[in-house]
């Protein structure tokens, strides 16, 4: 006779998880707001403004999305609990693989269900607007800069994010100075929060003919995207408005006219800018979009004695200053500064590859 005690152990504390996130997730009232949705989107004129309806769309598939998933964990649940039955009475060892994989996948699952419910914050549910800066450290800073880029930007379609290139500054050798970038989809706020801060990099040079080992810096900032609702009134006496060129690699339209835009809010000294659209009104609306988000912050801020919820402390981009350092030389780990926690190698990453390496990393935050 096979031993399943423990098998039914594990499914019985995934049952319980599922109870757990039934509650946290207000399954029913998930239900409500679909049905919310689908009837605002059978009302007549609902195309009429694009843009609120692809936002309803939007909303619409997440919380169907949610509750497909939580329906469908419920029904391999039971799956689990009829086929551990059956292995008990055909004694049938064959099966205990896949109920072993299928009770880990359930957990994992279950796990990343659970982390949308404690995203709760007032704007976590939000797209978010992300400003990487290259710091201390030169070009091989501007490198470290182009990398966590690449890194979010994979991150985020591995998640089935949209991103949109906003603003590029390219570095004088290799790299990037800086690049703005928005982030649409699901609780994208919610869960690149945490990621602001100065990020630390130790590796040996590829710009150093010595071969010697360098530490670079580089600081992201994460802004939720605010929705213009009326309730943020910005005058237009307050905003100075510039056009320029854009500077991007050529092309026949991008470089001949003046398209990109900087927006100044004089009150707060706050500068946005965008050249990513070939059109200056997609760029002015661009703009104001990126000023309301750091608006809402800087009020987040004087509102609130601990700013870390929206901000977090501004910092310099140097040695100290990190909340997590990637160390490649003289071994790979990487550092997490507010929590203590390292990781080694992942998932047999090679040392080599340092973007699949941190890209792997943030999957396992």
């Amino acid at each position: 006779m096979i031993e399943t005690e423990g098998f039914r152990q594990d499914l019985a504390a995934v049952v319980e998880m599922l109870r757990e996130t039934r509650v946290s997730l207000d399954v029913d009232h998930l239900r409500e707001q679909l049905i919310e949705y689908q009837e605002d989107m059978a009302s007549p004129g609902f195309w009429d403004d694009m843009e609120r309806a692809q936002k309803i769309n939007q909303r619409a598939h997440g919380v169907e999305r949610r509750i497909a998933q939580f329906e469908d964990l419920e029904a391999r649940s039971e799956d689990l609990e009829v086929l551990i039955e059956l292995a008990e009475e055909l004694e049938d060892r064959g099966q205990i693989p896949e109920i072993a994989g299928e009770l880990t996948s359930m957990r994992e699952e279950l796990e990343q269900l659970k982390l949308t419910t404690l995203l709760t914050g007032e704007h976590d549910a939000s797209d978010c607007i992300l400003a990487l800066h290259a710091g201390a450290g030169g070009t091989e800073a501007q490198d470290w800069a182009s990398m966590l880029y690449r890194m979010y930007v994979r991150y985020c379609e591995r998640k089935g994010y949209t991103v949109k290139e906003l603003d590029m500054l390219e570095g004088d050798e290799a790299g990037i100075k800086s690049v703005e970038f928005e982030v649409s989809g699901e609780y994208a706020y919610g869960f690149l929060k945490s990621e602001r801060g100065v990020h630390r990099l130790v590796r040996i040079s590829p710009f150093d003919s010595a071969a010697r080992r360098h530490t670079s810096f580089a600081s992201l900032d994460v802004a939720p995207v605010i929705e213009d609702d009326g309730a943020m009134e910005i005058k237009t006496e307050d905003l100075r408005i510039d056009t320029y060129r854009s500077s991007g690699k050529g092309g026949q339209h991008v470089n001949r006219t003046d398209s990109a835009v900087r927006m100044t809010h004089l009150p707060t000294g706050i500068v946005v800018q965008c050249q990513s659209e070939r059109s200056q009104i997609q760029n002015r609306e661009t703009c104001m979009r990126m000023l309301r988000a750091k608006l809402a912050e800087l009020h987040e801020r004087e509102r609130q004695e601990q700013i870390s919820d929206v901000k977090g402390e501004l910092k310099k981009i140097e040695w100290g200053s990190q909340i997590r350092s990637y160390v490649f030389q003289p071994y790979t780990m990487v550092k997490d500064h507010r929590t203590g926690h390292e990781m080694g190698d992942i998932d047999g990453v090679m040392d080599g590859d340092l973007e699949g390496f941190i890209t792997s990393y943030l999957q396992k935050l």
